[in-house]
């Protein structure tokens, strides 16, 4: 039977169906049934091996091509006296580092599903036999019966069948702080919210008050907590925009490497035969090491991890570095209201008592505050009215406030937040918490529940023994039970007219988003029972109204605006109803009066067509249960938008692992949605997630200007070896040089762009359109322009340096002669014209790199003051290629020697058309001085 049948039918309906009564199971029915529905325990499905995870590291086309090349050089090693052994040392290195990475990246993304199992109930008080028992959680079974008490966390799902009083905490589902008092009786609703269901507890929630008692209709998978763990499950990350620029820069160089190792390696084989077949083969394997950028990954990795610890700075924890870069290319920021874009403390910023709307100043559990009566200040503790409300707030509640351990407030709050509100205005208007408990000694308690809708404290007062009942509640209600009123000093009876007028009033404040109670008292005498209902809730006497409000964040409002002109669309999620939800969102300015606001049920009654059509104009939901954050995210992602989800409680970790960027709250975040996430907020707030977002933009935008000063670097290797080999002149530069070249001299460069000063304007462009490649157009033509200047500079010293050092080019100025090159006179001017190579393309790198820092403006335009990092990383290099040709203990490994001043000469010119690449107009941006910095 489905869920509905439980909440919309009688206590007794649902004993009848499962087949059981108030005395519970039998021990032999609770057996058949443990072994018709199984253990009341979470299920791991599908999912893959860590060896499997860790093998499918290996997969990228890139990798692949360098699997192979270590394969032919530990191949041909073994036939020339280990000679291409360092080649497939280093290589394999780097091969593996990135393997374990990516393993550990993804290994801990799988955690949360334990996080969940973790939560539930280890014991659980049922009916056995008769009798009470403390028995395993995993052994609860359909039809058990469930004792509840303050204390107790719920071990499945269940209908109520007896509540006194009985609240519970469902904040790890709904994501709402406010605890929800419970019936036993039967509702009459379709498709209602988790929080909007009266007469059942579910698995993984909390009793904090009263008792109970309940049957239990569903268990293990088939609870809503095992709908979130299978739905946590069934979310896929996907890969990042990143992921997916790597993975196709990848297949892109992959297919290039092929052709061209396909072309080289047949015209050698055409032109020598196989008695070469060394030489052939390290061309081949030259050529590939040249055209990838080994020192990407880890490149990428570093300066990911270096804005790891930026984010830090920002009250952002990121758990998984792709996402660092994700944050920057997000769309639309999907974000729970309530600690949020709210503070999460309930405020009390209006009173009406007397006639009078008294307005009250500050915001959260501070005592700082003031009440005002159009606009003239208000002395609260000398009107008899206002002072007798807030007191009667003070006498019904059941929360403490203290000191807040934190230092971030005066006060924090023990108990219930809207109690705790009413605590906070008492104190702002100088009323002692303490003085008035002394004064009122509470007697009996009438409680809340969500039937009654109002609570009621008897209380005598310690100085006359008068005793008194104080009421709160919903306003209708309170009026429901009040005959008299207090109003200008005097108890006089209460009238239609006043009903209405107070009603009204009750309307205003209900428009503003607040949440208001209304409060009356009465005196008691001897022969009133005070614990009967019946004899204190009766001609009461009107006081008046407190209405109260989670009050948006400072920063919000900022951030909203900051989050528009970078072209992100923020979307509001929550659990609240949607008259709050449209408040507070007109409030921060995320919607106008205009602006459409949908409920969870709204999207339960529109197809996945009509959904996803009406996706794009809604920033706001109301209501919404997990599903439907989970089709939220989904319908977004499907609209190729790049969503970033914030969430606290368990009911957003399927969502929060769906989204491309998973935020979890680090202060009232659960476990399992710390685990699902990829960023975990320090503060709570959503100003930070546009900070974050800021500093995403930021490491994006250093990514793109290390990935094009690299491919430059390596296509100016793959134009040279690939026309050299062409000509049938040996290597112009060997593949240890190659791999010193993309791992060391070019490596700090690169990562002192990872670390650069940002661009200007960064968050005052839009996002990246979804789906464009990092590698478009503009970048391929600055990467394929600087790598063919760079490439005549460097074929030009190699021809020159044979010239120089040998006579002539060999096949061209000079005859070939089979077996030259092995002779001293070839072998030492080869060794000059690749020292030469090799000097030529690391100075035309030093000096290019400077012209990679900004795309929007050439570098004439750019600000090089702040490049600290680059300034060192050049003179790193620098250091580094001169003691690989001066120094004796080098040379012989990169196979160089020492090159005079004319040489030199010649590198440095050759080297500065590198400055005259004009990266704005390749790029195709128009020239953007006039953006801010």
């Amino acid at each position: 039977m489905s869920e509905q049948d439980w909440y919309n039918n009688s206590a007794d309906y649902t004993m009848e169906k499962l087949d059981t009564s108030e005395e519970g199971l039998t021990s032999t029915e609770a057996e058949e049934r443990l072994e018709k529905y199984g253990r009341n325990e979470l299920v791991e499905t599908g999912g893959i091996s860590p060896i499997q995870m860790f093998l499918e590291q290996f997969a990228d086309p890139m990798v692949i091509i360098l699997l192979v090349a270590i394969a032919i050089s530990v191949a041909t090693s073994f036939f020339h006296g280990g000679e291409g052994i360092i080649d497939a040392i280093v290589i394999s290195a780097i091969v593996i580092f990135n393997a374990i990475f990516g393993f550990v990246q993804e290994y801990r993304s799988e955690k949360a599903l334990e996080k969940l199992k973790e939560m539930a109930a280890p014991k659980a008080r049922i009916k056995r036999d008769g009798l009470w028992k403390q028995m395993d959680s995993r052994n609860v079974v359909p039809g058990d019966i469930l004792g509840l008490e303050a204390g107790d966390k719920i071990p499945a799902d269940a209908r109520i069948t007896y509540a006194v009083g009985l609240g519970i905490d469902e904040a790890v589902l709904t994501g709402e702080s406010q605890s929800v008092r419970k019936t036993d009786e039967p509702m009459n609703v379709e498709n209602p919210s988790a929080g909007d269901i009266r007469n059942m507890v579910f698995q993984g929630t909390t009793v904090v008050a009263g008792k109970g008692r309940a049957v239990v209709t569903s268990t293990g998978m088939d609870t809503r907590f095992g709908k979130i763990a299978e739905m946590v499950q069934e979310s896929e990350k996907g890969m990042t925009p990143l992921q997916h620029d790597l993975d196709d820069l990848g297949k892109k160089l992959g297919a290039l490497v092929i052709a061209l190792c396909v072309i080289v390696f047949g015209a050698e084989i055409f032109r020598y035969g196989t008695e070469e077949l060394f030489e052939e083969l390290m061309a081949a394997i030259a050529l590939a090491v040249s055209a990838i950028p080994e020192g990407l990954p880890a490149v990428v990795t570093i300066t990911l991890a270096i804005g790891v610890q930026g984010m830090v700075d920002r009250n952002a924890i990121v758990r998984r570095l792709p996402s660092v870069e994700t944050l920057g290319s997000t769309t639309v920021i999907c974000s729970d209201k309530t600690g949020t874009i709210t503070k999460n403390e309930m405020t009390v910023t209006k009173l009406y008592t007397d006639r009078k709307v008294i307005s009250v100043s500050g915001v959260g559990y501070n005592e700082e505050g003031e009440f005002t009566l159009e606009d003239d200040t208000f002395d609260v503790t000398s009107n008899s009215h206002t002072r007798h409300l807030l007191e009667i707030g003070q006498c019904c509640s059941n929360t403490i406030i203290q000191d807040d351990p934190t230092g971030a407030a005066d006060w924090s709050v023990v108990g219930d937040p809207t109690e705790g509100a009413l605590l906070v205005a008492a104190e702002k208007a100088g009323i002692n918490y303490d003085d008035t408990l002394a004064r009122y000694k509470e007697l009996t308690e009438i409680s809340f529940d969500s039937a009654r809708k109002r609570m009621t404290s008897v209380c005598e007062d310690k100085d006359t023994k008068s005793v008194f009942g104080f009421m709160k509640g919903a306003p209708e209600v309170v009026l429901s039970l009040c005959n008299r009123i207090y109003e200008k000093g005097e108890v006089r009876s209460l009238t239609e007219e006043d009903k209405k007028r107070i009603l009204d009033i009750n309307a205003q404040f209900a428009e503003d988003a607040l949440r208001v109670l209304a409060f009356a008292c009465r005196p008691l005498d001897d022969n009133t029972d005070h614990s009967e209902p019946e004899d204190v809730e009766q001609q009461m006497i009107f006081v008046g109204l407190q209405g109260m409000i989670d009050p948006p964040r400072d920063e919000v409002f900022h951030a909203m605006n900051v989050c528009k002109q970078a072209g992100i669309r923020p979307v509001m999620i929550t659990g609240d109803h949607a008259l709050t939800a449209r408040a507070v969102a007109i409030e921060v300015g995320l919607i106008d009066e205009d602006g459409r606001v949908i409920t969870g049920s709204d999207i339960e009654e529109m197809s996945d067509e009509e959904f996803q059509q009406v996706v794009s104009d809604v920033d706001v939901y109301a209501r919404v249960d997990p599903k439907h954050k989970l089709q939220i995210v989904r319908t977004l992602k499907n609209s190729d938008e790049v969503v970033a989800m914030t969430g606290d409680g368990v009911n957003d970790a399927p969502a929060v692992k769906q989204a491309d960027v998973g935020i979890a709250m680090g202060i009232r975040g659960a476990d399992v949605t710390r685990e699902a996430s990829d960023v975990v907020l320090t503060d709570d707030n959503f100003a930070t997630i546009v900070s974050a977002v800021e500093k995403g933009r930021e490491i994006y935008s250093n990514i793109k200007k290390f990935v094009r000063f690299l491919l430059a670097a390596n296509f100016d290797e793959i134009f040279l070896i690939f026309t050299i080999i062409m000509l049938g002149l040996p290597l112009p530069i060997t593949p240890i040089q190659i791999l010193w070249l993309n791992l060391a001299t070019d490596g700090f460069p690169a990562l002192a762009l990872g670390v650069d000063p940002p661009s200007r304007g960064v968050m005052e462009r839009p996002p990246r359109e979804p789906g464009k490649k990092m590698m478009d157009r503009g970048m391929a033509s600055f990467v394929v322009v600087a790598g063919f200047i760079a490439f005549l500079a460097s074929s030009f010293l190699y021809l020159w340096g044979l010239t120089t050092y040998g006579g002539g080019i060999p096949g061209f100025t000079v005859p070939y002669v089979e077996g030259m090159w092995k002779t001293a006179h070839w072998s030492t001017a080869l060794k000059h014209a690749r020292t030469l190579v090799f000097a030529s393309v690391v100075t035309f790198e030093l000096i290019f790199v400077w012209n990679c820092r900004d795309e929007y403006h050439p570098i004439w335009r750019t600000e090089i003051r702040h490049s600290t990092a680059l300034f060192a990383a050049v003179a790193v290099s620098i250091v580094l290629t001169l003691l690989t040709i001066y120094a004796p203990f080098m040379q012989p490994l990169f196979d160089t020697m020492p090159l005079e001043p004319r040489a030199w000469v010649l590198i440095i010119l050759t080297s500065l058309p590198a400055l005259l690449i004009p990266p704005h107009i390749l790029f195709g941006h128009k020239d953007e001085l006039d953006v801010k910095d």
